[in-house]
């Protein structure tokens, strides 16, 4: 009678071993997101940015000190507390962009939040319209909380040693109307080219432009599908581990006068 009682306690056994995996496969994830992952950073907000705007990683002019405050702008530059905003801005230390995408791991969502403040570009302002426009962003600097994220993204899904910037390039004027007063925020809608991994889309692009002094600061975020720039987004584990095909694309810029 001994023999079939411990035969009927193996699928017993099998099944608590079955549950005890599903267990571990749910709630690991959840203690890692929601106790030891960090958070991920903040979304990029105006906060501060003037500040930073004002701040360059140029050279000082000549007998100037790097602690010497931002020079006015010359002939071909602008000048926010003159009340006028005319000439080249050029993006300053201290500006930002990056994504936001939605990672799923066994059913635990998260953000994953990369960023890099190497971006290059300049805005020129005629009257009150922005005539001209472009930016580059550096993708191969791009760094988020996990270094195995930050391999995947720079090798298999953005692939940078090809395709090492993203860039965006204002295809049409944007109206301003009335200039925004000194530290008043103002949305625009920029329409420009996108390019991302070779691929060229144009987007309309909600802007908010903001005069501090004699900084402008500029913030705003597209949504962007993977797939219509040819990147196939992450799945594994029959899709119980994946990232959402729609990414957030954010950046904040604060711009100095001059070229």
């Amino acid at each position: 009678m001994t023999t079939p009682t411990k035969r009927r306690k193996w699928p017993w056994f099998l099944g608590g071993g079955v549950l005890l995996i599903v267990i571990a496969a749910i709630a690991g994830p959840f203690i890692y997101i929601h106790f030891i992952q960090a958070d991920p950073p903040p979304k990029l907000t105006f906060e501060n940015i003037g500040a930073n705007a004002g701040t360059t990683t140029t050279a000082p002019a000549s007998g100037a000190t790097t602690a010497d405050p931002p020079t006015t702008a010359s002939s071909s530059g602008g000048s926010a507390s003159s009340g006028s905003i005319d000439g080249t801005w050029s993006v300053a230390s201290g500006s930002q962009a990056g994504y936001r995408v939605k990672e799923v791991l066994f059913g635990q969502d998260t953000d994953a939040v990369g960023r890099t403040s190497d971006i290059t570009g300049s805005l020129t302002i005629s009257g009150t319209s922005v005539t001209d426009g472009s930016f580059t962003v550096d993708l191969t600097t791009v760094k988020s909380d996990e270094s195995q994220r930050d391999s995947q993204f720079q090798g298999r899904i953005m692939n940078t040693s090809q395709f090492p910037d993203a860039t965006f390039k204002l295809t049409k004027p944007i109206d301003l109307g009335n200039l925004p007063a000194d530290k008043t925020e103002v949305t625009y809608t920029a329409t420009g080219e996108l390019t991302l991994h070779g691929v060229t889309k144009v987007f309309k692009v909600p802007v908010r432009l903001e005069v501090q002094g004699e900084a402008l600061s500029a913030s705003g975020k597209m949504v962007v599908k993977q797939t219509d720039f040819g990147i196939e987004p992450t799945s594994a584990a029959g899709g119980l581990v994946r990232v959402e095909d729609e990414v957030v694309l954010t950046f904040r810029i604060g711009a100095r006068a001059g070229p």
